[in-house]
């Protein structure tokens, strides 16, 4: 799958099939992108724990978050909790160091020296607040992005949770309190449709995009947006013909709820 199609199919694919396993080599694929994804002063924080239904106790899994029916939890083989572990920010001036070791950072016969008067004191001095919510967040972000690139590509589905209560679940999982969890994946094998019922609805182009001012949009080109479509990364708006009577055949497949949310 080219990388348009990939990010056309990048949608939530809620219905997993909880008796088909993972192969860990796939999962590895995926976090290796994670780990090749942009970290700002290569920082690294962006980390993830695997937890394999299979294998994992029973106190874990209750643990998982399951904010109302708590199905896809429930369905899926594997969940890749994503966590920022903050001490990353401790080390940043060795991380910095290493940048400009391998020519990535700086220029010049005096780049050592400029980055010990610059940047050095600077990530040392604010180490405590680059490690609060903000630009680490927007890294683990990138990072997930790339796994759940390379798991589409693989053939996988998946869908990000949240929780009220992640506290609850780095002690289930033994993670130290320098850890702060920020999403729960699903992943498996989608027994539902690839296209997932269609496009999602998202709002226009044109009210979330500007150029130079925020009252004037970014033009749309309609020769862009027509290879996008042809392309597959802009596909077909839901609701797709059949999408009911695929998802009520799934919910009867599994003894799902009559009515359910997640």
């Amino acid at each position: 799958m080219e990388l348009q199609q990939a990010i056309g199919a990048r949608r939530s694919l809620r219905y997993l099939d909880p008796d088909r396993p993972v192969e860990m080599w796939k999962i590895q694929k995926m976090l290796e992108a994670a780990r090749l994804a942009s970290h700002f002063g290569n920082n690294n924080a962006a980390r993830a724990l695997v937890v394999n239904r299979a294998t994992a106790s029973a106190e874990q899994l209750e643990c998982l978050p399951s904010p109302v029916g708590g199905f896809q939890i429930q369905q899926a083989p594997v969940v890749i909790l994503w966590y920022i572990e903050t001490l990353a920010m401790n080390d940043a001036g060795q991380r910095l160091r290493e940048l400009v070791s391998v020519g990535a950072l700086g220029y010049g016969p005096d780049r050592h020296d400029e980055l010990e008067r610059t940047l050095v004191p600077m990530f040392t001095k604010g180490a405590d607040a680059l490690k609060a919510p903000g630009l680490v967040d927007m890294d683990l972000g990138q990072a997930i992005a790339q796994a759940t690139l390379v798991g589409i590509e693989l053939g996988l589905g998946m869908c990000l949770q949240g929780s009220p209560n992640w506290e609850r679940t780095r002690k289930a999982f033994k993670l130290p309190d320098t850890c702060r969890i920020a999403a729960a994946q699903t992943l498996g094998y989608p027994v539902e449709s690839a296209d997932g019922g269609g496009q999602r609805p998202r709002l226009p182009f044109e009210q979330l995009f500007q150029l130079n001012s925020y009252d004037q949009p970014f033009p749309r080109d309609p020769a862009v947006t027509a290879e996008l479509q042809a392309s597959g990364m802009i596909q077909v708006a839901a609701p797709l013909p059949g999408r009911e009577a695929e998802v009520e055949a799934i919910r009867a497949r599994y003894n799902l709820p009559r009515s359910g949310m997640l």
